[in-house]
């Protein structure tokens, strides 16, 4: 006598969203280090560091640098760009100046 048997798999899938929904609600961390040496001199070392997750789990792990970093700040914007074009200005000034010493020391 033979018995059939159905075998049932339990796959589970995930979507996409439900991925960056886990990843971002718990976080992850990738971390890494490479260093370039050229007999036993170290020329290179870089370390890499990398956290995801959202803004809310951020915060609950004490990183809020972006609080007080005035480029996040709307009232700053305008006067950190107004601060940068006055920079601008006053380097291109130097460099009409010394470009008109240049061309009267050549005639």
């Amino acid at each position: 006598m033979v018995q059939q048997r159905n075998l049932s798999h339990s796959v589970e899938s995930s979507t996409l969203a439900d991925v960056l929904e886990r990843v971002l609600d718990k976080g992850i961390v990738i971390a890494g280090d490479i260093r370039v040496k050229l007999v036993d001199i170290e020329l290179l070392s870089i370390q890499i560091r990398l956290v995801i997750c959202s803004v809310d789990k951020a915060k609950e792990m004490g990183m809020d640098w972006w609080v007080n970093n005035p480029i996040f700040r709307p009232d700053k914007q305008q006067e950190i760009a107004q601060a940068s074009l006055t920079s601008l200005e006053e380097r291109l000034a130097t460099l009409e100046a010394s470009l008109s010493k240049a061309a009267a020391h050549a005639s």
